[in-house]
């Protein structure tokens, strides 16, 4: 401890001494401007004053010439030296052309009224040079200001995200403003990125400023938060950075649209390879659909041939029966695994016609009711027809997704309902199971391809675009497929399809003739 409060004794010494040579170096600096300016003023006005008074002018003659040199010299900028040059003027006008000659009293009006415009014309003219040499510093570092950022700014669209990240951001910042340390603070990768040795803890200032989502100014730390569209996006800091106040907007606004830059290349990069990745699973899903072919077949055809081969036992027959049953359902679930794979990649061409949703409904839940003895399912419908113009292989392969879902994802003994009713100018299909919540948060994704909840990936098998494909096919339609909000009152999930009726359309058909 006594040595840290030692160094911090010594390095606020040190800092205070170069302060000191410092002013003390610019204080000698102006006392040989002014000494240089002033001898300038009073040697020219000694050879002004010779020249009138050999050409024996007299005070009304002088006065002007006298204030020409003072303007001259008022032009430096050095008002001490335009005031010695002008008491001087005044001194020598009294001395060697107000009567009496060669005396020194300053009683004529015209001296004291010369005296006095003398200094009022070097003050105002000095000021106004003042002002414009300031104006001209100013601009040269405004124009030095603008290099450096234009250089920044290309710098900074010459930078690939995917090879650099943001380690050419941060040397293009220390290499055109000469900062002694930097820091970004990324709230989409939550973590920091930083270059040079900080003396003052950059990177907790940095996340610091983030977290509270305000500036922060800490000499010699500048901390600005970057935003987007009104949106906390990070945070940048810099330490030692020269004018600060003036160029740290800039540089955070240049930072701001770098790191939105960057968000935007990682997520393209990110859709890019998820694209890929689904097209891969696609193409995986319809191989293994078309490889499945054979086999099933060669097993349906040994099947058979064990039946013709001789008199079997009892035993023996059920197992023969056993075989081509699952022979059989596994070549339609591969048929209808391979139509998904085709309908996700490809554009759904329905072929419509008339057809009745009650009696699609009616021999699909006897069909699942036989392949799930353990579940009991309900079919409910009110009076009247429910026609509809669509494609029964596509409804059918949509419908046939909504109840495996609600039998596979139920529990033995519970109860899957299919109720089929009226939605307006619509026929409304509800599937629904009970005791099989989904998380809140996966309600969102549960169409999305390939997408399955993280509770069933290992229970229960399935390829994820069961629900993708049943939806384009509603979409198709001119209908919609959607997940209730909430639980329906047994406690599970409840989905609901609408396909456009037929009866509507009719009706205005025979209107509008």
């Amino acid at each position: 401890m006594r040595r840290l409060t030692f160094d911090a004794f010594r390095l606020r010494a040190r800092v205070k001494l170069s302060l000191a040579n410092k002013k003390m170096r610019l204080s000698v600096r102006g006392l040989k401007t002014f000494s240089k300016h002033a001898g300038l003023g009073v040697l020219g006005v000694s050879i002004l004053t010779a020249a009138c008074f050999q050409a024996r002018l007299d005070l009304a003659a002088t006065i002007p010439l006298y204030l020409l040199v003072v303007v001259f010299l008022s032009l430096t900028g050095d008002f001490p030296a335009a005031a010695v040059t002008a008491a001087v003027s005044a001194a020598y006008l009294d001395y060697f052309f107000t009567q009496p000659l060669f005396a020194l009293y300053i009683r004529n009006p015209l001296n004291v009224l010369a005296l006095v415009s003398f200094i009022f014309t070097a003050l105002v003219i000095t000021r106004l040079v003042s002002q414009v040499r300031e104006q001209g510093k100013l601009s040269s570092v405004q124009k030095e200001r603008l290099d450096r950022l234009y250089q920044l700014s290309q710098q900074l669209l010459a930078i690939e995200p995917a090879i650099d990240g943001g380690e050419g951001l941060l040397a293009a910042f220390r290499r055109l403003f000469g900062v002694s340390a930097l820091c970004i603070f990324d709230t989409e990768t939550s973590a920091s990125q930083h270059i040079g040795e900080s003396e003052h803890d950059l990177e907790r200032k940095t996340r610091d400023a983030y977290i509270a989502g305000s500036d922060c100014k800490d000499p010699p730390v500048t901390v600005r938060c970057l935003r987007r569209a009104g949106k906390l996006i990070g945070a940048v800091g810099f330490e030692n950075l020269a004018d600060g106040s003036e160029v740290a907007p800039a540089l955070a606004a240049l930072t701001a649209a770098f790191v939105e830059r960057t968000h935007a290349f990682r997520q393209a990069s990110e859709a890019a390879a998820s694209t890929q990745a689904e097209s891969f699973r696609s193409a995986i899903l319809d191989a293994l659909a078309h490889e499945f072919k054979t086999p099933l077949a060669t097993i349906l055809t040994a099947a058979g041939g064990l039946r013709e081969a001789g008199p079997l036992l009892s035993s023996q027959i059920e197992l023969a029966d056993t075989v081509e049953n699952e022979a059989a359902r596994l070549s339609k679930l591969t048929t209808r695994l391979l139509r998904t794979a085709r309908l996700d990649r490809e554009d759904i061409k329905p072929r419509m016609e008339r057809m009745e949703m009650s009696t699609l409904l009616a021999r699909m839940t006897a069909q699942y009711a036989s392949r799930f003895p353990d579940r009991h399912i309900v079919m409910k419908r009110s009076g009247g027809s429910y026609d509809v113009f669509g494609d029964p292989e596509l409804l059918r392969l949509a419908l046939a997704q909504l109840v495996e879902n609600a039998c596979k994802y139920s529990n033995p003994g519970s109860f899957v309902t299919v109720e089929l009713g009226r939605d307006g100018d619509f026929v409304g299909v509800n599937v629904s199971n009970t005791g099989s919540a989904i998380d809140e948060n996966e309600r969102s994704r549960i169409f999305d391809r390939f997408y399955r909840g993280a509770n069933v990936k290992s229970s229960t098998s399935g390829s994820g675009l069961g629900l993708y494909v049943a939806r384009k096919i509603a979409v198709v339609h001119k209908g919609s497929l959607e997940l209730e909000a909430e639980k329906n009152k047994q406690g599970g999930v409840t989905f609901h399809l609408r396909i456009p009726s037929l009866e509507p359309e009719l009706t205005h058909a025979v209107a509008s003739k």
